[in-house]
């Protein structure tokens, strides 16, 4: 784990991320509200949702480019509005697992688009909260083994991260005093 930088012009893109229900929206919306700025959505969650059919490798790619799409959106208003920090609920290292995990493969546009995430700043959820029901949810006893992929990615990525657990406010609080380089 590296030290604090800036990107963006002095702008911090933080990268909540996680295996699923391991509180990655929950915290977003905490530090973005800490920091007073709009936070990035799961793309995937609403490009699902309208989806009137199972889901194939081919709709990653176009969840990824609506993700890409998003963030681009927010970088330009974070940056007219003069923001310190961009916050986002999800990554393409999430993208890259769940193609990697469902289809043994991984679209070169998610993998570009991650390794150009490499300014970013990850805060990785560990799944040590209660599994909650949600139908776009496929894994609820691999959360662990799917964590230790999360966790491998990162270090191959070699991008400043940290660990979060525990209570809403313990996460919360791990999460500032590494996004303020206060640990």
């Amino acid at each position: 784990q590296m030290g604090g930088n800036k990107c963006l012009g002095g702008m911090q893109k933080i990268i909540i991320t996680g295996p699923e229900s391991s509180g990655k929206t929950t915290l977003a919306q905490q530090v973005a509200a800490h920091f007073q700025v709009g936070w990035v959505a799961e793309y995937a969650r609403a490009y699902l949702e309208k989806l009137n059919r199972p889901y194939k490798e081919a709709d990653l790619l176009e969840i990824a480019k609506g993700q890409h799409e998003q963030e681009q959106m927010a970088l330009e208003q974070a940056a007219i509005n003069q923001q310190n920090y961009l916050i986002c609920d999800t990554s393409f290292l999430v993208l890259k697992i769940w193609s990697m995990v469902r289809y043994q493969s991984c679209h070169p546009f998610i993998i570009n688009q991650l390794t150009k995430q490499k300014e970013a700043r990850f805060v990785l959820c560990r799944p040590d909260i209660p599994w909650e029901f949600d139908p776009l949810r496929e894994h609820p006893t691999e959360r662990h083994r799917l964590y230790q992929l999360y966790l491998q990615e990162l270090k191959l990525l070699e991008v400043d991260f940290i660990e979060v657990g525990g209570t809403k406010e313990a996460r919360l609080s791990e999460a500032l005093r590494f996004i303020l380089d206060e640990r």
